[in-house]
């Protein structure tokens, strides 16, 4: 029987594209075993399965770093929730500089821990809605990522004003494609199938 330290291992892998490394690994599994404690008390997310996890939060969230350019240095994850993507994304790409935006208490209550506990340097919590960020955040991230099951031409206008001239928002998306007016489809295949992302390359 496969271990869920393999899975992780294996899926994470094949998600992000490249190895997952003795201390990435380490580290993901610190921050699910995390999870799964405060799951157990308040819901974060749809399930405490070990394995569920793995597909669910770790492999959805390392499949972002596929759709990034190379080379970025800052960016926000808005509605983090549990920190997908952020969190994992971070572990992946540590010289990254991370903000987690999150405007519910007991979720933000969870990604200040995971922050001080994991550690993540270089990781911080805004426990606000984005349309409440301060307008000093205003062009300062390569690129904003979320996770999110609406339309995503609906969160554009709070969430395009963070990002730098050149930079991406990277949303994920339905299963099946929509007509955009705005930005394009990106098809990624991982561990599962493949997921849907919507990009839009602010100009």
């Amino acid at each position: 029987m496969t271990s869920i330290a393999d899975r992780l291992g294996t899926a994470g892998s094949h998600a992000l594209g490249r190895p997952i490394t003795t201390s990435e690994a380490a580290r993901l599994d610190n921050y699910m075993k995390l999870l799964i404690k405060w799951q157990r008390v308040q819901r974060l997310v749809g399930s405490d399965d070990p394995g569920w996890i793995v597909e669910n939060v770790i492999v959805d969230s390392l499949l972002f770093a596929r759709a990034l350019p190379a080379g970025i240095r800052t960016l926000c994850d808005v509605g983090s929730g549990a920190g997908i993507p952020g969190i994992p994304l971070k572990i992946v790409m540590p010289a990254l500089s991370v903000t987690l935006v999150e405007a519910r208490q007991r979720r933000a209550s969870f990604l200040a821990t995971a922050i001080r506990e994991l550690p993540l340097a270089g990781c911080r919590l805004m426990n606000q809605r984005v349309e409440e960020l301060s307008p000093a955040l205003a062009g300062t991230f390569d690129a904003v990522v979320m996770r999110c099951a609406g339309n995503p031409r609906r969160l554009i206008s709070a969430v395009e004003r963070l990002v730098s001239p050149g930079g991406i928002v990277v949303a994920s998306g339905p299963p099946t494609a929509t007509p955009l007016t705005v930005g394009e489809w990106l098809q990624i295949h991982g561990p599962g199938g493949a997921r849907r992302f919507w990009i839009h390359h602010v100009t």
